[in-house]
């Protein structure tokens, strides 16, 4: 690839993005239903459950609740991206663009960029909620950043995901039950308890499904808990699920041009 045929992709894909976001600015309830309901959820587990819930996490419930919260965000976005892509597909956009003289991938990049931007905001308005509400970290400021980073490295990876999961659909209602199993996986890891409070089966499957060792690795980070190798198993994950949505993208949207 030439450096002015790169230079013509990135400018598609800045356009792509705009567009992403004008779409966002257009459609508050989407906005609403993707970064506000997550905080909305983290408020009525902490104050409703959190007394309840406070001796299995060894301490100030919130502290323990607020790292798990926040990947939320990211799996909440791959509904966003799923009903943004097939609404496209549905209206015959996708199509339009295929034979239009633009970057062929530049419409799924863009759409991968916007969910990361809509998604830092998110977590950034939970992060503000949170601490009014009790959070206390002890990340220093190389731990925030790699925090971030994990975060938005998670949002990518399942936004790709979530893309794929888009061209497949049919509809607009299937995109958006399509991704329901990676919104109830946050859940079903050890963002809201302890695994080892759970019954045998369901601890088998918190321990090995992929959000639970990105959490620990979320909550070590801001609140220095120990990480092992949660750490590199949370970047394995990322790079499988980021490569994995990536190319079976490229091979759906390549199939559906022809």
């Amino acid at each position: 690839m030439t450096t002015q045929t790169q230079s013509y992709a990135f400018a598609d894909t800045m356009t792509m993005l705009r567009r992403n976001m004008i779409h966002a600015k257009r459609y508050p309830s989407m906005i609403f239903s993707i970064i506000i309901m997550p905080t909305v959820l983290m408020l009525i587990f902490n104050f409703v459950f959190g007394g309840a819930l406070e001796k299995s996490s060894g301490g100030n419930y919130i502290d323990y609740l607020a790292p798990g919260m926040l990947l939320l965000l990211p799996a909440y976005m791959t509904v966003s991206v799923a009903v943004s892509i097939a609404g496209d597909a549905s209206k015959g956009i996708v199509n339009r663009f295929r034979v239009m003289s633009i970057s062929p991938s530049s419409m799924l990049t863009g759409k991968v960029l916007g969910s990361l931007l809509q998604a830092i905001g998110g977590m950034a308005a939970m992060t503000g909620v949170a601490l009014l509400i009790g959070f206390r970290p002890t990340a220093n400021v190389v731990e925030w950043i790699a925090a971030l980073g994990l975060l938005t490295l998670v949002t990518f990876a399942f936004s790709w995901l979530a893309i794929a999961l888009g061209l497949l659909s049919p509809t607009v209602e299937s995109a958006s039950n399509a991704p329901f199993p990676i919104v109830m996986m946050p859940f079903l890891g050890s963002g809201l308890v302890a695994t080892d409070t759970m019954p045998v089966g369901l601890r088998q499957f918190a321990e090995y499904q992929p959000f639970t060792p990105i959490t620990e690795t979320l909550r070590g980070l801001l609140m220095g808990t120990e990480i092992g190798i949660n750490g590199w198993v949370s970047l394995a994950w990322c790079v499988v699920i980021a490569g994995g949505g990536f190319f079976w993208s490229k091979s759906i949207f390549s199939k559906q041009a022809k």
